[in-house]
C-alpha cells in the first residue's frame, strides 16, 4: 500500500513523486531526531550499544520507506534448477572420511534463542521449558554438542543468540554447565523501536525497559544475526580461532542437530566452487502450508515467505504441487561470508512488516527480517531436501506430547523416531484449549499415552488421560461444555470416538 494514500488526489503525475520523496525525507529526518531524542535519555555502555542498534534500524526504516509494492513480481518467480537443491541421499552416500576431527573443529553451532514460552503459557525464555525427563531445551542441546566433542575429541562451541527478552534468565542458568565439555558463548539480538502505526515514529519515550516503555521495544527477527554477530565480535574471535562455518537453527527445533554428511559436505567442495550457504528443506505436508520455500529469481536462488506473496497468488503459494518443499530454518554459514557481505553492506534481507496491537490498544508495527532470506547474498549457495526427522520444533503442547512420548527414544541429547513404529511418518496430533498452557497439560495426563501405533489425535474439552493409557489408529475425545471425560487407567482406544460425559470419581 502507498505510504501516504490520499495525498495523490490534488497533485498532478509529474509532482507527485518529488512529493512523496520528501514526505520520506521529512519522516527519515523526524525518525532520526526521535532516536537521538532516546539516546540522550542514557549515558555509557547502554547508550553505545543502543546507538549500534539504532544504526541497524535506520537502514532498515529507510528501506521500509522505499518500498513500493510487492518485493516479488510472480510472473518472474521460477521452479529452483535441478542441481540447486540436492537429496539428502546423494549427499550422504558419498560416506564420511575416517577422522572427522578436522572439519569437526571448523564448526560453530548457533541456536536462535530469542523467544519466550508465552505462547505455552510459561514465563521467561522458551529454551528453558522441560521437554523430556526433566530435560530442557537447551539441556538437550548441550548434551548433543558435548556428545560430539567426547566422541571425536574436538572442540565445537554452542553460540546462542539471545534478546533482550532472554538474556538475563538465560546466562544465570549457563552457570550449571562449566564442568561439560563445551565452550557456551552469548550475544545479543538488537533491540529495535516499535513505531506508531500513525505518525510511523517511535511509541518508546526513554531507552528504559520498565513502565509504559516496556512495549517500545523488539527484537527484530532472526535475520537480524548477521549484524549484532558482527556487530558483538563474536565473529572476528571465532574466526581468529580457525572456525570457518556456523550451523544455525531454531532453539525448538529438537530434530536439528550437527548432521556430519552436511559438514563434510560443506569442507570438502573445491576451492573456486566453496558454497556459502546452506539451507536445509524438507517435504511439504499439509500441515506446512504456511513455510517459506525455494525459488529461482533473476538468476538467484531466493526464499519466498508466504508475507511476500501477493494476495491472489496465497492460495498458489500453499499448494503442495508447485512449491513442494519448505525451509526447516536450518542452516549452514560461511563465516568469512557473513564478515565480507557485513563489511560490504551488501546483505540484502526483505522487510517483514508485523503489525501488532499493544495492551493499551496502540497499533504498532515492527520491522523483522528473517535469516534464511540473506540465501541470495551468498556464493554458490544450495539447498538440501532432508528427511523429516531433521524438523521437529515444539511450538505447541500437542507438539509436546508427540516428543515426550514412546514414539521417540533420547540418547545423547537426540530424538530419535523409535524402531517399533512402524511407518516413519508422525501422527497428527490437536489438543483443544484447555491443554495450551504447559502446566494445565501435565495436570491431564498421569502419564503420557502409548502412541506408537497412533495416527491422529484429537482431544477437545475438559479431558483427562489416566496411567498407562494406549492410543491407536485416529482417536477422537471430545468433552461438551460443562462435561468432562477421564479416560479410566489402562484404557486400549483404537479407532474410536468418545464424546459425552464419562468421570471417574474415587470413593
Amino acid at each position: 500500500p502507498p505510504l501516504f494514500p490520499g495525498l495523490s488526489k490534488g497533485v498532478a503525475n509529474g509532482g507527485m513523486a518529488e512529493f512523496q520523496e520528501m514526505m520520506r525525507q521529512q519522516l527519515e529526518s523526524s525518525m532520526h531526531t526521535e532516536l537521538e531524542k532516546l539516546l540522550d535519555t542514557t549515558t555509557g555502555a547502554e547508550r553505545e550499544v543502543s546507538k549500534k542498534d539504532f544504526e541497524g534500524f535506520k537502514n532498515l526504516y529507510h528501506r521500509f520507506l522505499q518500498v513500493k509494492g510487492p518485493s516479488v513480481e510472480w510472473i518472474k518467480i521460477k521452479r529452483p534448477p535441478e542441481d540447486s537443491i540436492q537429496p539428502y541421499d546423494k549427499i550422504s552416500a558419498r560416506g564420511l572420511p575416517d577422522s572427522m576431527a578436522n572439519s569437526l573443529n571448523k564448526l560453530v553451532v548457533v541456536k536462535l534463542n530469542g523467544g519466550l514460552g508465552t505462547s505455552m503459557g510459561c514465563k521467561g525464555p522458551k529454551s528453558l521449558i522441560s521437554v523430556r525427563n526433566e530435560n530442557t531445551f537447551l539441556d538437550l542441546t548441550v548434551q548433543q554438542i558435548e556428545h560430539l566433542n567426547k566422541t571425536y575429541n574436538t572442540d565445537v562451541p554452542l553460540v546462542l543468540m539471545n534478546s533482550f527478552n532472554t538474556d538475563e534468565d538465560t546466562k544465570k542458568i549457563l552457570q550449571k554447565y562449566t564442568h561439560h565439555r563445551v565452550k557456551i558463548h552469548t550475544f545479543n539480538q538488537s533491540r529495535y523501536p516499535r513505531i506508531n502505526k500513525e505518525s510511523l515514529l517511535p511509541v518508546a519515550t526513554n531507552l528504559s525497559m520498565t513502565g509504559q516503555n516496556t512495549e517500545g521495544w523488539y527484537p527484530p527477527g532472526h535475520g537480524d544475526i548477521y549484524a549484532s554477530f558482527y556487530n558483538s565480535g563474536l565473529l572476528d574471535q571465532l574466526i581468529a580461532q580457525g572456525k570457518e562455518y556456523i550451523f544455525v537453527s531454531n532453539i525448538d527445533n529438537l530434530g536439528a542437530t550437527v548432521d556430519l554428511h552436511i559438514l563434510h559436505h560443506l569442507v570438502s567442495q573445491p576451492n573456486g566452487k566453496r558454497c556459502e550457504f546452506i539451507m536445509e528443506v524438507t517435504d511439504k505436508t499439509r500441515a506446512d502450508v504456511k513455510g517459506g520455500t525455494l525459488i529461482q529469481y533473476e538468476g538467484k536462488l531466493r526464499l519466498l515467505e508466504i508475507a511476500q506473496v501477493p494476495k491472489a497468488h496465497v492460495d498458489e503459494f500453499k499448494s503442495v504441487s508447485k512449491f513442494k518443499i519448505f525451509n526447516t530454518n536450518n542452516l549452514w554459514i560461511s563465516l568469512a561470508a557473513i564478515k565480507r557481505l557485513q563489511e560490504q553492506k551488501a546483505m540484502d534481507m526483505e522487510i517483514i512488516v508485523n503489525s501488532k496491537t499493544l495492551d493499551g490498544g496502540q497499533n504498532v508495527i515492527q520491522l523483522e527480517t528473517a535469516v534464511g532470506a540473506a540465501i541470495k547474498s551468498f556464493d554458490n549457495a544450495l539447498g538440501i531436501n532432508v528427511p523429516r526427522s531433521r524438523f521437529l520444533p515444539v511450538k505447541t503442547t500437542s507438539d509436546l506430547l508427540l516428543v515426550m512420548s514412546n514414539l521417540y527414544s533420547l540418547e545423547a541429547g537426540s530424538l530419535t523416531m523409535s524402531p517399533k513404529r512402524e511407518f516413519p511418518t508422525t501422527p497428527h496430533v490437536k489438543l483443544g484449549s484447555s491443554f495450551t498452557k504447559v502446566q494445565e497439560y501435565l495436570t491431564r495426563f498421569e502419564s503420557i499415552p502409548d502412541m506408537l501405533e497412533l495416527d491422529h489425535l484429537t482431544v477437545s474439552g475438559d479431558v483427562t488421560f489416566g496411567k498407562n493409557v494406549s492410543l491407536k489408529g485416529t482417536v477422537i475425545i471430545i468433552a461438551n461444555h460443562g462435561d468432562r471425560i477421564d479416560i479410566p487407567a489402562g484404557s486400549m482406544l483404537e479407532n474410536k470416538i468418545v464424546s459425552g460425559n464419562l468421570r471417574i470419581l474415587d470413593h
